[in-house]
């Protein structure tokens, strides 16, 4: 499940940055775009919770890092709204940046991810 779940929010970050592009250049497809992004913030919501359902004793730490992995996707919401109406993004920007950090580092680090720190 750790494997779909890296694979999914791997795309949703792919996904994204394509959407904000072709937004951002008015291209007529990025709707599509976008809501096969949406198709991938349940993806990776639902194995993410499959990960912590699978978990035996939770700790706070998991809690933390699945609000900020849900702080991401609300992030990317932001930018995306934003770019669409033409307005500025750079505070969506600047918590996406944050967030995806803050995620990552906690799911690297905690047990379930990968020893790399």
């Amino acid at each position: 499940m750790t494997h779909a779940h890296i694979t999914s929010w791997l795309i949703m970050i792919i996904l994204f940055l394509i959407a904000v592009s072709m937004q951002r250049s008015g291209a007529a497809k990025a709707a599509i775009v976008q809501m096969v992004l949406r198709l991938f913030y349940i993806i990776t919501i639902i194995t993410g919770l499959l990960l912590l359902h699978g978990i035996a004793s939770i700790s706070g730490l998991y809690l933390l890092k699945a609000l900020a992995g849900l702080w991401v996707i609300g992030a990317m919401e932001m930018v995306l709204a934003a770019v669409k109406k033409g307005k500025r993004a750079a505070a969506g920007w600047t918590q996406w940046i944050i967030a995806l950090i803050v995620t990552l580092f906690l799911g690297l680090s905690l047990p379930l991810g990968f020893d790399w720190f």
